[in-house]
């Protein structure tokens, strides 16, 4: 892994090609980004072993993008702190005024931003 390359968790990604989620993996892993999905029933997306829960994860994890409404990310707060990642990214559609407190009061810098355009513009 370059030094400019992350472990990158993508929480709530997706299978289905024409969602975001599963682009920004494709992305990311095209960029040579560690990339660990995360999604309960899947066990594959983009050749890659998807992860069940964050509970699953024990890399260092540089960033975490967010796929998930805050109905489905407010019962993982404390999962999210817990994994301790050095940004959160709350793509649109994800913001959730909880879990951003939460990540602030830990210390954890959190950005509203969309994954897929930070990449394509050298912005990640």
């Amino acid at each position: 892994m370059r030094e400019d390359q992350q472990i990158v968790v993508v929480l709530g990604a997706s299978p289905k090609s024409e969602r975001y989620s599963n682009q920004a993996v494709h992305l990311l892993k095209e960029q040579g980004h560690q990339v660990i999905p995360v999604h309960p029933a899947i066990k594959e997306i983009a050749g890659l072993p998807v992860a069940r829960s964050l509970a699953d994860i024990e890399e260092c994890v540089d960033t975490l993008t967010l796929y998930v409404s805050p109905l489905h990310s407010t019962p993982l707060i404390d999962s999210i702190v817990s994994l301790n990642p050095a940004r959160v990214i709350f793509n649109p559609g994800t913001e959730n005024p909880a879990l951003r407190t939460a990540l602030k009061e830990q210390g954890i810098p959190a950005e509203e931003a969309c994954t897929l355009i930070m990449l394509k513009t050298d912005q990640f």
